[in-house]
């Protein structure tokens, strides 16, 4: 199944582009996912997740949607789903 996965910020300079196309198998999760990613960036390790949940303060969206507020990260994926992924963001001005 066609899952499309969008990064943000310092995610996508470690991942090298904006936008990812790749092929899970059907019922994957966003847990799956992330540790797949994990796997393939060394730089991702850690980032994504942390004892087998979300790390804090990043935000992945289903479809412009929080997982956080579906099954967090056993949400299910489903062909032609887009997954983005943004690192934390800190800063502003007074």
């Amino acid at each position: 199944m066609h899952v499309t996965l969008k990064f943000f910020a310092t995610f996508r300079e470690i991942v090298g582009s904006k936008t990812v196309d790749r092929e899970f198998e059907e019922g994957v999760t966003v847990g799956e996912v992330l540790s797949a990613l994990e796997s393939e960036y060394d730089d991702l390790v850690g980032e994504l997740l942390v004892d087998g949940d979300l790390k804090p303060q990043i935000n992945v969206l289903k479809n412009g949607r929080e997982v956080l507020h579906m099954e967090g990260i056993e949400t299910r994926l489903e062909d032609g789903d887009t997954l983005s992924v943004f690192p934390p963001v800190a800063g502003g001005c007074r």
